[in-house]
């Protein structure tokens, strides 16, 4: 009983994390993906580890977990990771209003957003 398995939308030598509403815009977090895009997992760890950016430490675990997928339930070789994708998505925003002048309001957006990281294992050359 129950429903058949759901086909792999990956293939056989990548793996994927995904973290959903992190509480920044979509937009400066796209700067810290752009950072680790196409390097591999080693370099792009130490990259995140020592940049200044608050939300470096969330994308870190995001590739930590995306590395720690590859390795226990792909049996991906470690040292030969690479990322391949990481990409931004909006999630929802938070709405807050703050007084202003002669009862008027200002609304006060605060975003949310997605990352979605994928690893893969390169090729031996």
């Amino acid at each position: 009983m129950g429903k058949p398995k759901m086909e792999r939308r990956l293939a056989d030598n990548e793996a994927m994390a995904m973290v959903r509403n992190l509480r920044i815009s979509p937009q400066k977090l796209n700067l810290v993906a752009g950072l680790i895009r196409g390097k591999s997992a080693q370099t792009a760890l130490a990259e995140l580890q020592f940049s200044k950016r608050r939300i470096a430490q969330d994308v870190r675990k995001v590739l930590e977990s995306a590395i720690a997928n590859a390795e226990n339930n792909h049996q991906l070789d470690v040292d030969r990771l690479v990322v391949a994708e990481a990409s931004v998505g909006k999630s929802m925003v938070m709405r807050r209003f703050r007084p202003r002048a002669r009862g008027r309001v200002g609304r006060i957006q605060k975003p949310f957003s997605r990352l979605r990281v994928v690893v893969r294992e390169r090729e031996e050359a």
